[in-house]
């Protein structure tokens, strides 16, 4: 089975699982499939019980309400990506732009069957992203102990920055506050990815950024979605 039909059976598969569970399916779902990642880039998802809840100014209780569902549908996930493209996630990653009625999920996966084509750790601004990403970091929390970078495509790149939580978070996730502290940080980070030059590095326009964390590996991803060209 090649890579297509992979990206094509993911994709069914959430969008009918986001329907049922969500009680609208999105608009479209885009798969991208770069080893050691699958990338599934969500547009027009929100129901209309969400669109009252944003009415009502209630991204947090919403933010809140989907978080919940998603623990339940990793686990379907996982089970399905293994058996449709033989891919054992690892790591499950995902977040929601409210606001443009968007959503990612980024897998870190082992490729069982060795056969998904790898991404490129090369591309041009590379550096200067990178500087961008620390001076961001610093802004929000602490320079990062690493960061690495893929091109999945030209139009999707995700960033890692490993060793970024500063003592007062470590302790929060120590007191049970995992999701309070993932929502303060999504609004934090979000805000400083919109007011940031990250447009003028890439010498693309972004569509959609994205962030989420791992707090047991200390790890975020942050993930762009972009339109190749001009800024």
């Amino acid at each position: 089975m090649n890579q297509v039909k992979h990206q094509t059976e993911i994709a069914s598969y959430i969008g009918r699982l986001l329907r049922d569970n969500f009680g609208k399916g999105p608009d479209s779902v885009y798969v991208s499939i770069g080893h050691p990642f699958i990338v599934v880039y969500i547009r027009n998802l929100m129901s209309p019980t969400e669109r009252v809840l944003m009415a009502q100014q209630q991204e947090t209780l919403l933010q809140i309400t989907r978080d919940t569902v998603m623990q339940t549908l990793i686990p379907d996930i996982k089970a399905s990506i293994r058996h449709v493209a033989g891919m054992e996630v690892k790591e499950f990653y995902y977040d929601w732009n409210l606001h443009n009625k968007s959503a990612v999920f980024v897998l870190t996966c082992v490729d069982l069957n060795v056969v998904a084509e790898s991404v490129s750790v090369d591309y041009p601004h590379k550096k200067e992203l990178h500087q961008e990403i620390l001076n961001l970091s610093i802004q929000s929390e602490k320079p990062p102990v690493e960061i690495l970078s893929y091109l999945i495509n030209p139009r999707t790149l995700v960033v890692i920055r490993n060793g970024i939580l500063v003592a007062i978070e470590k302790q929060l996730i120590r007191l049970g506050q995992e999701e309070q502290l993932r929502i303060a940080k999504r609004a934090l980070e979000k805000s400083l990815l919109h007011n940031n030059h990250f447009e003028s590095v890439l010498n693309s326009k972004i569509t959609d950024s994205f962030v989420d964390w791992d707090f047991e590996l200390d790890r975020s991803l942050i993930i762009f979605i972009l339109t190749p060209g001009d800024a």
